[in-house]
C-alpha cells in the first residue's frame, strides 16, 4: 500500500477531490492511504502562525521552517521507503517518468508551498524532491499536490480496473496517445476510421502507433 501524507494550511480543500473517482476507489480498495495534515497543528506559535516576513525585505510572507520540520519529523515513517516532496515553481517539472518513479515508494510526504515561498532550509535539509507541475505560478501548492497525487495513485498496481489501461498512454515512450473513438461508427456523416472496425488487431495496433507518432510530431515535436 502506498501512503500519501499531505501537509497544508488548507486541509479542507482536498476533501471533494479525494472523495471522488479513482482516488476514492483506490482508498476503498486499500491500495492507497491518504492523510491530510493541517500545518498549523505543528507550529509553536500560540496564534497558530506559520509564516513571517522575509529577511532582506520584499513583498509577501514566507512559510516558516519550524512547523514544517516538526510536521515532517512526526509524519515521516522510519520503516517505509519514503520520499519527502515540496511543491514549488523552482522544482523539476512533473512528467510520467517521474510519476512512475514516485509510485514505487511506500510513503510520499508532500509539503504544499504557499505565500511567497518556503524557508529555503526546508528544501535543502529535509526535502528529497522539489516538484513543479508547470511553468506558471499558482496561489499555493495544494492544486499541485492534487495533480501529483492523481498522477501517482493511478500507477499503483491494482488501482485501475484493467492493467492494460496503462499499456499505452500519453507520454509513454515519449509519445502522445493515439486518437480514440466509440459508438456510433457514423455520427452525422463523421465516420470512425475503417481499420478500427476491421477486427484485425495487428493492423489496428500499427494504425495506433502511426497515429501516435503523427500526433506527437504535430503537437509536441519536442517529445521526439
Amino acid at each position: 500500500m502506498l501512503q500519501l501524507d499531505i501537509i497544508t494550511i488548507f486541509p479542507k480543500i482536498f476533501v471533494p477531490i479525494f472523495g471522488e473517482s479513482i482516488i476514492k476507489r483506490a482508498q476503498e480498495k486499500k491500495k492507497v492511504r491518504i492523510n491530510v495534515h493541517d500545518l498549523r497543528d505543528y507550529t509553536d506559535d500560540k496564534h497558530r502562525k506559520v509564516d513571517d516576513r522575509p529577511f532582506g525585505g520584499g513583498p509577501g510572507m514566507v512559510m516558516t521552517v519550524q512547523p514544517i520540520f516538526d510536521a515532517v519529523k512526526k509524519i515521516k515513517s522510519k520503516k517505509k521507503r519514503t520520499c519527502v516532496i515540496l511543491t514549488s515553481p523552482v522544482g523539476q517539472v512533473l512528467d510520467q517518468k517521474l510519476a512512475k518513479r514516485l509510485a514505487k515508494f511506500r510513503q510520499l510526504v508532500i509539503i504544499c508551498g504557499h505565500y511567497e515561498g518556503v524557508d529555503e532550509r526546508v528544501r535543502t535539509k529535509i526535502v528529497d524532491e522539489t516538484i513543479s507541475i508547470g511553468d506558471y505560478v499558482l496561489t499555493g501548492g495544494e492544486l499541485a499536490a492534487m495533480v501529483l497525487t492523481d498522477c501517482v495513485v493511478r500507477l499503483v498496481p491494482g488501482v485501475l480496473g484493467k492493467e492494460e489501461s496503462l499499456s499505452f498512454e500519453s507520454f509513454d515512450q515519449n509519445l502522445l496517445e493515439y486518437p480514440q473513438y466509440t459508438r456510433p461508427a457514423n455520427f452525422r456523416g463523421m465516420k470512425v476510421p475503417a481499420v478500427l472496425l476491421s477486427g484485425h488487431h495487428k493492423l489496428i495496433e500499427a494504425w495506433r502507433r502511426e497515429q501516435a507518432h503523427a500526433l506527437t510530431r504535430k503537437i509536441r515535436p519536442d517529445l521526439l
